[in-house]
């Protein structure tokens, strides 16, 4: 009998929800950074959730407090790249009966510290115990909104635009995962100004990402390794496979390229902002890694 593990999360995904019904408001379900359900003609309503596991997404050792942080970081980055803003965070907790009580209070303290932080609200949720033990488990779902024209995808991209990233790659496991800011100043201001043909955060490195996001608009790509900002102490394979970078990922028209490139360097004089490649009609780089939950490593 065959197991999960001898299986691709995106494969398990694809048989998991394939049946799916559903409703004429659902504008997107599946397959994009949020669910996206249209609500009034000025606005549409953001889906999203998330959940991040002990010695999977963080160490036992870590700060409850940066591991707060995370949890709803990763929500608000998954905004971010459908261009819009979080509103309401729902929490789920999930921990074995040994659990510090003052772990779990930090814990809160960093979870309401990034909602603050972004302008969204916990407003409920759920606890559960586990076995002696077993890994804690942080769950957030969350609700955002987006302005109908401000709406990104996944799947809008043309052979011939190109693709860029924001920030820096690679060298998550140096702690960087646990404390990163979510990009949504700076795709609030993408859209507004130099809207993208599609976007998503990187959070299993651009060798899973990039090629999903292709897919997703029915494109090749090509990637231009030399390019890639990599982190200070990286690699480019580490830029290219560490994950959790949750910088985003989008892509633009060619003939916009350099006032983009202009106008963002006013804008964000901290945050990079760099071409990595292009959209193709065909062609398809050869990419390799990144992060995938059922392979076993």
């Amino acid at each position: 009998m065959s197991t999960i593990s001898q299986s691709s999360e995106d494969h398990l995904i694809r048989t998991l929800t394939q049946n799916l019904t559903t409703g004429p408001d659902i504008i997107t379900g599946v397959g994009d950074d949020c669910a996206v359900i249209a609500k009034t003609p000025q606005e549409h309503t953001l889906l999203k959730t998330d959940t991040i596991v002990e010695s999977i997404h963080f160490l036992p050792e870590e700060d409850p407090e940066r591991v707060g942080w995370k949890a709803v970081a990763r929500v608000i980055s998954d905004f971010a790249a459908m261009g819009g803003t979080p509103e309401a965070l729902l929490v789920t907790i999930i921990l074995p009966p040994d659990t510090e009580l003052q772990w779990v209070e930090h814990l809160y303290i960093g979870l309401n510290a990034a909602a603050t932080a972004f302008d969204c609200s916990i407003v409920g949720g759920e606890t559960s115990s586990t076995a002696t033990g077993a890994p804690k488990v942080i769950s957030i779902s969350g609700t955002g909104t987006v302005a109908p024209q401000h709406l990104t995808l996944r799947s809008e991209a043309q052979p011939g635009d190109l693709i860029f990233v924001t920030g820096k790659l690679g060298g998550s496991i140096s702690g960087k995962h646990l404390d990163f800011s979510p990009r949504i100043a700076e795709a609030q201001w993408l859209v507004n100004h130099y809207k993208p043909s599609s976007m998503m955060d990187i959070s299993d490195g651009i060798a899973k990402d990039l090629p999903r996001l292709a897919q997703q608009s029915e494109c090749g790509f090509t990637l231009i390794k030399s390019t890639l900002p990599c982190n200070p102490g990286s690699t480019t394979e580490q830029a290219l496979s560490d994950g959790e970078d949750y910088e985003l990922l989008f892509s633009i028209p060619p003939e916009r390229k350099e006032a983009l490139i202009d106008e963002w360097a006013k804008f964000f004089t901290n945050i990079e902002l760099t071409h990595i490649g292009e959209f193709t009609k065909d062609q398809i780089d050869s990419l390799s890694g990144g992060w995938d939950h059922f392979i076993q490593k």
